[in-house]
């Protein structure tokens, strides 16, 4: 029985040892499945989220050509595995599909050997990224997304892309469209109905004598003095004297007080002559006499347009000795110049100048437009150019120009003023024709590289339009195209600047951009070929200062000129609590 006993009891020990060998096996799966799926997700990153990051400005802006924007992010902690790499590329997508990418920034695990910035596992990170888009249009409407590229050791990861930002605050590139409101660079007439003119001669005294010589009173300068006298009054209504100057003058040798008397003699007789010729020929004018005793001024100018051997010691002792006596006679003490003053420079000094100061007077207004119906050939080139001026009719103006510019091939003004008036109409193609022909005709035509300079600013090519700018110095309206070109280039303070006297559309912008509204509604309210543009800027400072009802009249104004504005319109963060 004891020994059934024992031989009972054996099975239930057996099946214990079974059970615990079991249990074990169990846990250790469970175990291993556990690390598995540990091993398993370490090589994963998690989402990112909009919190995490931080853009300025937001929303986006333009300027000088650029939609730029800083990024500062953050990784949270236990984020970035000890072997992770992951690249974040900032990306612009546009409603119409466009996407544009920038320059992105690589970030590291601590175990990572390379190039990007190391972020703990255990406190994560934080880090700033700048980065810069070039700007087009569709931008306008846009959200910036920060996508990524990343992985965990060798396997490549997916995380989600992050919007960031929406939409492109483009103000500032306005100015292309803004560049033929103001038109081209028109080179200007140089025509004065009035001008002043002078007719001058001459009569030279022998040594110590104040009597006319007739051989004197025949030289070419006192003929064409006589003869002027005789024109004025022929031509009262183009002529107008204003009076006949008499200048009498002794030169600085001898003694001061002769010279003085000599000089006065010299100026009286030189009077009556003048008063004579006046009587003669019946010209009505006052005669305004005064002399010099010893002319200086004249000696030192003829010593210094002379081939004298001694001319740089004689015009130094000029310099060094204020007395007239003291002068004489240390130029005296150099006895070979002074031989060459006494036969040169002295006789040329004694004499008197009879000076006409008169005016002519051309062709009215009127009577300019009344000669080009009549007969355009009798007209000068600077009263055709003027004429263009006088009519508002763009068309008419540029008919005048090239009347000019037939007339006149040898002129490059009007042809420079019809590629002006081509490229204010938008027809860049032909008004760089019409440049081409100009650069013919003078190949520095400042008004010329002026307008190819704007062109290429309207296409956004800066570098281009300043390497033009660059040769248009003296260009009329230089002003105005120095301020487009500091527009473009974000310069908004120089821009005002250089636009401060002019009343267009980029001066209105230039105000804007500085947030001086009033000055912006000044200039706005007086630009005299309002367009489109014009309404739309209005628009633009009537928001921004809160008037969004005025500033929906005018963008109403601007849509009718221009329906293409209507879809700009939609998309311009600057209206976009403006009711349309």
């Amino acid at each position: 029985m004891a020994s059934d006993g024992c031989a009972g009891s054996s099975p239930a020990r057996g099946t214990s040892k079974i059970f615990n060998i079991m249990q074990k096996n169990l846990i250790f799966i469970i175990s291993a499945f556990a690390l598995f799926l540990m091993t398993s997700c370490s090589s994963k990153l998690g989402e990112l989220s909009a919190d995490n990051f931080n853009v300025v400005p937001n929303p986006l802006e333009a300027h000088a050509g650029q939609v730029p924007a800083t990024i500062n992010g953050k990784f949270p902690e236990k984020y970035m595995k000890k072997k992770a790499v992951v690249n974040v590329v900032p990306e612009l997508r546009c409603s119409n599909g466009d996407v544009y990418q920038s320059q992105g920034a690589t970030f590291q695990g601590e175990k990572v050997m390379g190039n990007g910035q190391t972020i703990s596992y255990k406190v994560g990170g934080n880090y700033t990224m700048r980065t810069s888009f070039t700007y087009v249009d569709p931008m306008l409407k846009s959200d910036l997304y920060l996508t990524f590229k990343a992985k965990v050791g060798k396997k490549n990861v997916t995380v989600p892309s992050v919007k960031v930002a929406s939409g492109v605050l483009a103000t500032p590139e306005l100015y292309r469209r803004l560049l033929t409101n103001g038109g081209g660079c028109i080179a200007p007439d140089s025509f004065q109905r009035v001008k002043a003119q002078k007719q001058e001669a001459q009569v030279r005294f022998l040594i110590n004598q104040a009597n006319l010589r007739k051989s004197e009173l025949k030289s070419n300068s006192v003929t064409e003095f006589v003869e002027m006298l005789k024109k004025i009054n022929r031509e009262r209504e183009a002529l107008n004297i204003k009076d006949v100057e008499v200048l009498g003058y002794a030169s600085p040798e001898g003694n001061f007080d002769f010279n003085e008397k000599l000089a006065s003699k010299r100026q009286n007789v030189t009077s009556d002559y003048v008063q004579q010729q006046l009587k003669n020929t019946q010209v009505n004018a006052d005669i305004n006499a005064k002399y010099t005793a010893e002319d200086w001024d004249g000696f030192q100018k003829l010593v210094q347009a002379s081939n004298i051997q001694d001319k740089d010691v004689i015009l130094r002792v000029l310099s060094m000795y204020k007395d007239p006596a003291e002068r004489e006679q240390q130029i005296r003490n150099m006895s070979a110049g002074f031989r060459e003053l006494a036969d040169g420079i002295l006789p040329e000094l004694r004499r008197s100048r009879m000076i006409i100061n008169y005016e002519t007077v051309g062709r009215s207004d009127q009577q300019i437009l009344a000669q080009y119906v009549d007969d355009p050939t009798k007209l000068s080139a600077d009263e055709l150019l003027y004429a263009a001026t006088l009519v508002e009719d763009a068309n008419k103006k540029e008919e005048i120009y090239k009347k000019a510019a037939d007339l006149y091939p040898r002129d490059y003004r009007p042809i420079n003023n019809i590629a002006a008036m081509e490229f204010a109409k938008g027809n860049n193609d032909v008004a760089k024709e019409y440049i081409q022909k100009t650069f013919r005709t003078y190949s520095k035509a400042p008004e010329a590289n002026a307008n190819l300079g704007l062109m290429a600013l309207q296409s956004g090519d800066v570098a281009t339009a300043e390497n033009y700018i660059a040769q248009a110095t003296g260009a009329n309206g230089l002003n105005d195209v120095l301020g487009n070109l500091s527009l473009a280039k974000g310069n908004y303070a120089a821009a005002a600047d250089y636009l401060k006297n002019s009343f267009n559309n980029s001066a209105a912008l230039a105000e804007i951009l500085n947030k001086n509204y009033a000055t912006a509604a000044v200039v706005l309210n007086n630009v005299k070929e309002r367009d489109a543009m014009t309404e739309y800027l209005q628009a633009i400072n009537c928001a921004r200062q809160g008037n969004n009802s005025l500033a929906a009249d005018f963008l109403k104004k601007a849509i009718q000129k221009d329906s293409s504005l209507a879809s700009y319109a939609a998309k311009d963060l600057e209206l976009i609590n403006v009711s349309k």
